[in-house]
């Protein structure tokens, strides 16, 4: 990491008082276009899509220190109709959604007509890149070269990149990594993407709980994720329960965390109703949610500036700033 006044402004918008990261992830859209209308969800409009994302940020954001959207139904949009509040973190999505390639070899890509340049004149306080990743893939190495890629032009704006690598298996005919085999991935990957310049690391919960239940092997495999990562990191929601997510979200701070980016374990519900029900349902149960996360983090969350040396400010440095 190379820290520069710019990055440490943004990542302070993006972060509560208390230098914890508490962020509402909302930039779904292939899996959102399903969870509208599971039946047939191509047919799901560029105006439904933009309604649900604002329904969500206008009833969440408040409870967030930033919000995650993309640029095709959410940021842009949520900026000009006022539904994330000019106090609130934006962060925003690179990537094209899904990817190209062998399912053992997975591609990600930038979103065609969009880069880093456009999304710190949008007045963005960072960058997201999902990125699909395996230590051992074949096409490993290129991966690696869009992070450093990435990384460059975040440096050119003073913009902080978050990344967000997502494992997956080598073999076609498993569908998910067993549990160790997880850990091993999501720990070596910390290792290897977080020192090409990533500025905080939106990790997967480092094995699977359904399969291992001692809450003492997921705190050991948090500790071996923090000392492997370079940069503080926070915790992905995937589709796990809110109460799962809660959990792993208190363990996870105890052994290093610095918050979360929460998406469908705090919201997936609202995608399954509609008006003033789906309205409610954000105002009352997933604002509580939030909070409570935020209650979470706030009492076991490590701050994020632990992870790095305070910034010398010398007489003159903005000479050559």
């Amino acid at each position: 990491m190379s820290d520069t006044i710019g990055k440490i402004r943004r990542l302070q918008q993006c972060a509560t008082a208390d230098r914890h990261f508490v962020i509402l992830a909302v930039d779904h859209r292939g899996n959102l276009r399903q969870a509208l209308n599971p039946a047939a969800p191509e047919t799901v409009s560029y105006q439904a899509m933009v309604r649900f994302k604002q329904q969500v940020v206008g009833a969440l954001a408040p409870a967030a220190s930033a919000v995650l959207l993309d640029p095709e139904y959410g940021a842009a949009q949520a900026v000009a109709s006022g539904a994330v509040p000019g106090q609130t973190g934006l962060i925003v999505a690179l990537e094209k959604t899904g990817y190209e390639g062998h399912t053992t070899a997975r591609e990600s890509q930038i979103l065609p007509g969009w880069d880093v340049e456009k999304i710190t004149r949008m007045g963005a306080s960072a960058v997201k890149l999902l990125l699909y990743y395996h230590p051992q893939a074949p096409n490993s190495g290129e991966q690696e070269a869009l992070v450093r890629q990435v990384a460059a032009s975040c440096r050119q704006y003073d913009l902080p990149f978050f990344l967000e690598p997502l494992s997956f298996s080598l073999d076609p005919a498993v569908k998910k990594l067993p549990s160790s085999a997880k850990r091993q991935v999501v720990v070596e990957t910390a290792r290897r993407l977080t020192p090409l310049g990533v500025d905080v690391l939106k990790a997967e919960f480092p094995l699977n709980i359904a399969d291992e239940a001692d809450e003492k092997v997921w705190t050991d495999a948090c500790l071996e994720l923090s000392q492997a990562s370079a940069a503080p990191w926070v915790l992905l929601s995937a589709s796990v329960s809110f109460e799962q997510f809660a959990r792993q979200t208190e363990v996870a701070c105890q052994a290093g965390a610095s918050g979360v980016m929460a998406g469908r374990a705090v919201w997936k519900e609202a995608a399954d109703i509609d008006g003033e029900a789906r309205q409610a349902f954000l105002r009352t149960v997933a604002r509580d949610r939030l909070d409570r996360l935020g209650k979470i983090i706030a009492q076991h969350g490590q701050a994020w500036t632990s992870f790095r040396p305070n910034l010398v400010i010398e007489e003159g440095w903005y000479h050559h700033y």
